[in-house]
């Protein structure tokens, strides 16, 4: 017997059905949707006819099949990209601006759609789904802001004596195609991320969705297009990403990659792109850092909420926390009581707030990851049991720093929790991780709060709070090549994907 044969269940089964707008991306026998490529415009089978299943981490089921595109899929896709640049650069900004805000207006009108769509191939809480189909709509509203950021800067020449009679004004311009790659544990938000500010800025964008939750963005196309995207602007493949990757990246008519994933898959991107634009979000070790000082019921449940949000499958996750030793025992005695809040089973029945990881093998590798802290001298001391893609939210006391899950993005729910004497000595750890993506700092006191603001090699310091991104108001991103290069957030996001030109004219 496993711990969720007393779960709470749903009884409804686990099913994809998209309204009528989302007839044209959807083909199938009406019970298993089968989703399709866009390309050039138009919504079609991959060339080889094959198709992968998407099955559901909830309970197994088949969900939807997806095109299994090929390398003649993809190039079509980049050449229709490249075909559509000048009639959409061509494009007022204005018309820009309101057809993103009427695809914004479309998402909140079809949210149950893509709620449905998130929680079953993801096995995401329908809160947590509802929550990124929302913060989706909000960054297709706000929009309006971030095309403000779009701007120049004259310069006069006679400040210098060899260029007197002359001025230059330096313009901000789309780059060209950008290349969109997420992950599957945002499959809408991080996806349309990217997409949007592309978009806004002139771009065309080829967008390879996740293949183990593929069904929202190929739905947030179709709402695009629904929208009034001319043709070819946006082109939506599916496929296996380790075929696809080498060719989408390389291709001398992808000017631009955003990509969202794996340190690994991050530094194979940069072998084979070459000279150009690179966005990229890689990697998270998340340190919490709870000094003597700090509010232990405000640092417990931030901690906790840190680390089991969204089953710990966010690369902004609270990976450790390194917790001042005077009060080591009385804030693990604080997580234990937020953990046991976390009860894991089907996301669609009441009470659960841990779902499944996307699939077993991910719950496999995350448990091998308290095995061997475990074997290295670490306690469980709250859950620490798997069954199938269902881990649950488990929490390591005593954890030695040799256990290789303070080092890793374990991307599960699981909180290791490490002694230290001070805020030097969680610096000094904190700074030995290949990762800089984010951290939280958890003091009462001003002083400590900037120490390690500055000390922490990362991208985001959060003060008393964990991390958390949202629409992406604040800018966030990695400092160390594991984490990425780049920014995410409104008005930095689109000058990741513009390039500066200047022109020089006689005065």
């Amino acid at each position: 017997m496993g711990f969720l044969d007393d779960a709470p269940r749903s009884p409804e089964p686990v099913t994809i059905a998209p309204g009528d707008m989302f007839a044209p991306c959807i083909g199938g026998n009406g019970e298993v949707p089968e989703l399709r490529l866009l390309v050039g415009g138009k919504w079609r089978e991959a060339l080889g006819g094959e198709t992968f299943d998407v099955h559901s981490p909830i309970d197994g089921s088949l969900v939807a099949r997806a095109q299994k595109g090929g390398t003649d899929d993809l190039k079509a896709a980049i050449a229709s990209a490249r075909q559509a640049r000048t009639g959409y650069r061509a494009m007022p900004a204005a018309e820009r601006l309101a057809l993103l805000q009427r695809a914004g207006t479309i998402v909140g009108d079809t949210a149950d759609s893509l709620v449905d769509a998130i929680v079953a191939d993801l096995g995401k809480t329908p809160e947590a789904a509802r929550s990124e189909v929302e913060a989706t709509a909000t960054r297709l509203e706000l929009v309006r802001e971030e095309v403000r950021k779009i701007f120049g800067e004259y310069l006069p020449g006679d400040w210098i004596a060899e260029t007197v009679g002359r001025s230059a004004v330096v313009l901000r311009e789309p780059v060209g195609t950008v290349a969109a790659v997420g992950p599957f544990n945002y499959p809408l938000f991080l996806g349309a991320s990217k997409i949007i500010p592309a978009l806004a800025a002139g771009n065309t964008v080829v967008a390879k969705a996740p293949s183990d939750d593929p069904t929202a963005l190929v739905l947030f196309a179709r709402i695009l297009e629904e929208a009034g995207l001319p043709p070819g602007v946006l082109n939506v493949v599916t496929g296996p990403g380790r075929e696809m990757g080498d060719l989408l990246a390389s291709h001398p008519d992808v000017s631009m990659i955003s990509f969202t994933g794996s340190s690994a898959a991050g530094r194979r991107i940069t072998e084979v792109a070459g000279p150009k634009q690179l966005h990229l979000e890689l990697g998270g070790n998340a340190p919490a850092i709870v000094l003597a000082d700090a509010d232990l019921e405000l640092a417990a449940r931030q901690v906790a909420l840190g680390a089991f949000k969204s089953a710990g499958q966010r690369c902004d996750a609270v990976s450790v926390a390194l917790v001042a030793a005077e009060v080591y025992d009385a804030l693990l005695e604080r997580v234990v009581k937020e953990a046991v809040t976390w009860v894991a089973g089907d996301p669609r029945a009441e009470g659960v707030k841990l779902g499944p990881l996307v699939n077993d093998a991910a719950a496999a590798r995350v448990q091998g990851l308290v095995a061997d802290a475990v074997g290295h001298g670490a306690q469980v001391v709250a859950g620490g049991e798997v069954d199938g893609a269902y881990h649950q939210a488990t929490v390591l006391a005593g954890v030695p720093l040799d256990a290789e899950i303070v080092w890793e993005e374990t991307f599960g729910p699981v909180l290791p929790i490490v002694a230290v004497a001070g805020l030097d000595e969680a610096l000094e750890v904190a700074g030995r991780s290949r990762y800089g993506l984010d951290s939280c700092v958890f003091t009462a006191d001003l002083a400590s709060a900037w120490q390690a603001a500055r000390a922490l090699e990362c991208g985001t310091v959060h003060i008393n709070n964990a991390p958390v991104h949202g629409v992406g108001h604040f800018p966030f991103g990695g400092r160390k090549p594991d984490s990425g290069i780049g920014r995410e957030g409104l008005g930095y996001s689109i000058d990741e994907c513009t390039v500066l030109k200047t022109v020089v004219l006689p005065t």
